[in-house]
């Protein structure tokens, strides 16, 4: 085996936290996938992981092997990208991350257009619920949404997007239309548990106003579908991405609630690596996803 070998092998089992996945991944048997490891240390002579039967933890001595292992390989997928021409003809492996709502409705099917197009990439799209790091769990695209604090990676705005509060007619029947961010207080309403957020809390602006609001929440859930679900049964005013409930709004089935009122942006990025000399893998992607929704970007978007 030789060294750049040696480093993709090890990239790929750190990368899937414990042997078996690694080797469903590799194609291999957790057996060969230990001999292979076992070998490597042995010609490093450090050991790269502390391991039991469920995970692997890595050592100080992994950690940099996998670091700059990491880095040799970028730069030498790059090089070759370059010596091949691989700018005009994307191929190898796309690794791609969004969160599963808005992977399951826009992003896989993006994808089976890319795959059409360009049979010699193979992608890996892994939906999640939080967002992946592009270096640290090597992924190449992902989609996020709001703004990109990051200045270590690129971003490329695909689509605007707002969150709108909705409830259904019936419940704005039974309840009342709050006319302010205040009379939200006096509503049921259905939170989305997002990462870092304050629970039952919800910010929105008008002009120059502010208000930060904590909203009675009878349910809540991690789930995006789940909310909108319990948004359509009349549970309550649901505050949800344009993308997921224009549809229900054009069908009438629910209603937007305090529209002049917008919350904290949550425009749609794809985010990639800032290189200089990007694989032609990511740019013909990013390429792709622009203008697949290019329709979204004009001056007065007419929603999802």
């Amino acid at each position: 085996m030789n060294a750049i070998a040696d480093m993709a092998f090890f990239v790929t089992l750190a990368q899937a936290r414990n042997l078996s996945a690694a080797a469903q991944e590799l194609g291999l048997s957790t057996a060969a996938v230990s001999r292979r490891l076992a070998a490597l240390e042995s010609r490093l002579g450090v050991r790269l992981l502390n391991r039991t039967t469920r995970r692997a933890a890595l050592t100080h001595e992994g950690e940099l092997y996998l670091e700059e292992g990491r880095r040799l390989l970028a730069d030498v997928d790059e090089l070759e990208q370059r010596v091949a021409g691989g700018r005009a003809v994307p191929r190898g492996l796309l690794r791609v991350n969004a969160g599963f709502g808005f992977g399951r409705h826009f992003i896989a099917p993006a994808v089976a257009e890319f795959i059409a197009r360009h049979p010699e990439v193979e992608v890996q799209l892994q939906l999640t619920d939080r967002p992946l790091q592009l270096v640290e769990d090597g992924i190449d695209v992902c989609i996020r949404f709001g703004e990109v604090p990051d200045a270590r990676v690129t971003s490329r705005c695909l689509a605007p997007n707002r969150r709108l509060l909705v409830a259904t007619p019936g419940y704005l029947q039974r309840h009342g239309v709050p006319d302010s961010p205040q009379a939200l207080r006096q509503h049921r309403c259905i939170f989305i548990r997002e990462r870092d957020e304050v629970f039952g809390q919800w910010t929105l602006q008008h002009g120059n106003q502010r208000a930060s609001v904590k909203v009675p929440s009878p349910v809540s859930t991690n789930d995006g579908e789940v909310a909108l679900a319990w948004a359509l049964k009349g549970l309550g005013i649901l505050q949800r991405s344009e993308w997921h409930v224009a549809p229900y709004l054009r069908s009438g089935r629910l209603r937007a609630v305090l529209p002049e009122w917008r919350s904290p942006s949550a425009d749609i990025h794809a985010v990639y690596p800032a290189r200089k000399n990007l694989s032609a893998k990511v740019v013909a992607f990013v390429e792709h996803l622009s203008a697949r929704f290019a329709p979204l970007r004009g001056p007065a978007p007419s929603g999802w």
